[in-house]
């Protein structure tokens, strides 16, 4: 670490005073050209690594940001996290990455370590689909703005894609195939994406003029992994009227359901037409290629940033931004005879 003892051995290494170490470290313009190299071979020889967490803590500023993320394990979350790093780092920022699970305790955990440590921002896709106890870290300083989830508040930016909108090009596409009856899977609907996935839904089956209880079979999980897709299929198949189509809230969901409809000898998508919904890497690759909701993954996670990055370094002329990404289908063997 880069305590006081290691800068005087430095000093007394140079010849030079404890002064004109720090203007090495902090202004080395200010510093003779002979003296400062003198100084950074010092440094070199005895191994010295200035303490970064007290410099900034004496700034008061830091220069990380915290990406909160419902399920690291999801591909998605990988590639919106590849757009925010890749920014970050352009930028000097370190990014701090944490794993809420979907659990309010976790990620209230994680908000509050972040806060400690002086983070320069937030970039967060709550488990809450109310985000007002957000502005609680804006009023500490913290800058915010909700990822892969719009905002309800003028002064929060949010990046999202309107799941609205994928959710009716899933279950559009679907009818246009010739299904009556398709089964929803998909996590709690306290997280937002699978309450607007599935108004989506509903807007495609009244539009084709179905009964919704009739054409919808609704399954949800406790997690949206493939896991949990897998197990979803015993209620697919005895759901009191059996869909001929699926439409999974992820691709991990779509994969577990895949894997037990294979499993019980079902062809897709003869016996089950299925859809998933992000275009994470694998869905192109599987051994019935998937159909699946598009989502600009890695530019969701760079745009925020963007406006992070801009709030944190320019509080008093950012201006507060909703920018909202159209989802595409992508039609693959899985839904198509």
């Amino acid at each position: 670490m880069g305590s006081i003892t290691s800068i005087r051995e430095v000093a007394r290494r140079a010849g030079v005073s404890l002064g004109t170490v720090s203007n090495v470290l902090n202004r080395p313009e200010i510093v003779a050209e002979e003296t400062r190299q003198r100084v950074l071979q010092a440094i070199e020889e005895i191994g010295f690594v200035r303490n970064g967490s007290a410099r900034q803590l004496r700034a008061g500023r830091s220069q990380h940001i915290g990406l909160v993320v419902l399920d690291v394990a999801n591909p998605f979350f990988t590639e919106v996290a590849r757009g925010v790093e890749d920014l970050a780092n352009e930028r000097g920022y370190v990014v701090i990455l944490c794993n809420s699970d979907d659990s309010t305790e976790k990620e209230s955990h994680y908000l509050h370590v972040l806060t400690e440590q002086r983070t320069q921002g937030v970039l967060i896709t709550p488990v809450q689909s109310d985000a007002s106890y957000l502005q609680q870290l804006r009023q500490r300083g913290t800058a915010v703005v909700l990822l892969d989830r719009p905002s309800r508040s003028k002064d929060l930016c949010s990046v999202s894609v309107d799941d609205v909108r994928g959710g009716e090009l899933a279950a559009a596409h679907l009818l246009q195939q010739g299904h009556t009856c398709i089964g929803f899977v998909h996590g709690p609907l306290t997280i937002r994406q699978c309450t607007d996935r599935r108004r989506g839904v509903l807007k495609a089956v009244k539009a084709g003029g179905l009964d919704p209880d009739r054409a919808i079979i609704d399954i949800t999980t406790r997690a949206q992994n493939a896991r949990e897709g897998e197990e979803s299929v015993e209620k697919l198949l005895s759901a009191h009227s059996r869909p001929t189509a699926v439409f999974c809230a992820n691709d991990l969901l779509a994969l577990g359901v895949m894997r037990g409809l294979i499993k019980r000898g079902f062809s897709i998508p003869g016996d089950m037409a299925l859809v998933g919904y992000d275009d994470v890497e694998f869905a192109s690759v599987l051994a019935t290629p998937l159909t699946s909701i598009r989502q600009p993954k890695y530019e969701l996670g760079r745009a925020a940033t963007e406006l992070l990055l801009d709030e944190a370094d320019n509080p008093i002329t950012h201006k507060h931004q909703h920018i909202v990404y159209q989802p595409e289908l992508i039609v693959r063997a899985s839904s198509c005879l």
